[in-house]
């Protein structure tokens, strides 16, 4: 432990020096680096630790006048604290109401399963559910469903749970509803739904496609032996009754409800021209609408809602990295690494690709919030220094940051939330090479791909 706090403090310390001898901090600047960095490094050392490293951190820096309380808030980015608010209470509903467990059972009903088959079948509901509900929400339920189906075929769960998780983080950056990175950098870059649904998705339903293919080889010997199991139990009916669940009127009223908001949030570009509102207005308010509804209408559930679905160690944590991310542009830090990037090259093909394949790599090994909150200020310094920022340079750290946190085991919430319900479960781990190894696999391919598509976006 003793040595973890050292090389915290150490590796900080040699972040914040290069910056002050080759980027020409001042002491103040050196300062807000060195605590912006503890912060950073502080989660990857420390995870459980996570919210009281950012809360010190964020303390630190108002004693020595980074930023002012007035500006500590603004930078907060407590719009996009508003809209996971919303959706993690929405998305409370639909988990009580049982919707995607439904349509999750019902899909796999289908005729002349193989194991090929309901591999694919998983990872097309972890794709689609992830840009619905987003990546923590969905591999939770897909836990649930991989669990059961491993229990009652008699196989391992690991190879369907890498491969669910794998396919979460690509659907996560489908939707500006998939990933909290993806709601940052929709209100920061000023994108709409519409942005995501024509750039991002086919981005994403690409790289589904070239991951499911790389999947459906690299676990070849492993899916012939599901099909196998799978034979008897469709024979006789077993499993189809086994899996099968009604759908409810209940479930369809929380159903008609989710679609009603996404639907709302879809159009709220159109809606904000003609209520003459600024830009993401709506994208923010139909969640907040939304979930005050339900706590009106279920009433009884309302405290339940608030207290056990909403995770409010995430965004607290969320709240002071935004804060402190946001001294980081204040500050002049932001602006002083942009201009050094910009002298590398000011063509933004080159600096779309080093937005991306950085963000990848170090979403590898932190958090993807972490790494997205970090470069934010950075592409606003390249505005800066630029004159004008691309949309391929947000697309960038969007894909650089879903992608990248596949590559390892602990490069995304949902890699480490399925690996601690395995765990529970099984008292059983994936090894870091077993998991770096298909890992590895996808996310190159997968930035490759990203980044040919971004070579034709403006």
């Amino acid at each position: 432990m003793t040595k973890k706090f050292v090389y915290l403090f150490l590796f900080s310390a040699i972040v914040a020096l290069l910056g002050y001898k080759f980027l020409s901090f001042n002491l103040q600047q050196f300062f807000i680096v060195w605590i912006f960095f503890i912060s950073i490094f502080g989660t990857l050392f420390f995870w459980e630790f996570r919210v009281g490293f950012v809360f010190v951190g964020s303390g630190i820096l108002l004693l020595i006048h980074a930023a002012n309380l007035e500006e500590f808030v603004k930078y907060a980015s407590l719009d996009v604290i508003w809209f996971l608010i919303g959706m993690m209470i929405i998305l409370a509903m639909l988990k009580e109401a049982g919707l995607f467990y439904c349509l999750t059972t019902k899909l796999l009903t289908l005729k002349n399963l193989t194991g090929r088959k309901l591999f694919v079948v998983l990872s097309l509901i972890s794709w689609i559910l992830s840009a619905l509900m987003g990546e923590v929400a969905s591999i939770i339920l897909m836990c649930s469903v991989i669990f059961t189906l491993s229990d009652f075929l008699e196989i391992s769960p690991i190879p369907f749970l890498i491969s669910s998780v794998l396919t979460t983080n690509i659907g996560s950056a489908a939707t500006v509803l998939g990933n909290p990175i993806g709601v940052l950098i929709a209100l920061r870059g000023n994108l709409s739904f519409e942005d995501f649904i024509t750039r991002a998705l086919p981005v994403s339903i690409a790289c589904l496609l070239a991951t499911i293919l790389v999947l459906l080889i690299f676990y070849k010997k492993y899916l012939n032996e599901i099909t196998e199991k799978l034979k008897p139990h469709i024979d006789n009916h077993l499993f189809m009754r086994l899996i099968c669940i009604p759908i409810d009127k209940p479930t369809l009223r929380s159903t008609l409800l989710f679609v009603i908001s996404v639907i709302f949030i879809a159009l709220h570009r159109q809606i904000e021209l003609r209520l003459s509102l600024e830009e993401n207005t709506v994208l923010i308010v139909i969640p907040i609408i939304f979930a005050g509804l339900i706590l009106i209408v279920n009433n009884k559930k309302a405290i339940e809602y608030i207290e056990k679905e909403i995770e409010w160690n995430s965004l607290l944590f969320f709240i002071f990295l935004f804060a402190q991310s946001g001294v980081i542009r204040s500050s002049g830090v932001a602006d002083k690494v942009a201009v050094s990037i910009a002298s590398i090259s000011n063509n933004f093909n080159v600096l779309s690709f080093g937005l991306l394949t950085s963000s990848g790599i170090l979403s590898s090994i932190l958090d993807n919030v972490v790494v997205v909150a970090s470069y934010i200020p950075i592409v606003f310094g390249l505005k800066t220094t630029l004159g004008v920022i691309p949309q391929k340079l947000w697309w960038s750290i969007l894909f650089g940051g879903c992608f990248g946190g596949n590559i390892t085991a602990i490069g995304s919430t949902a890699n480490i939330i399925a690996l601690g319900l395995l765990e529970k479960k099984y008292k059983s781990k994936i090894n870091f090479l077993e998991w770096l190894k298909v890992g590895a696999i996808v996310g190159i391919i997968t930035i490759i791909i990203s980044f040919l598509f971004l070579l034709i976006y403006e």
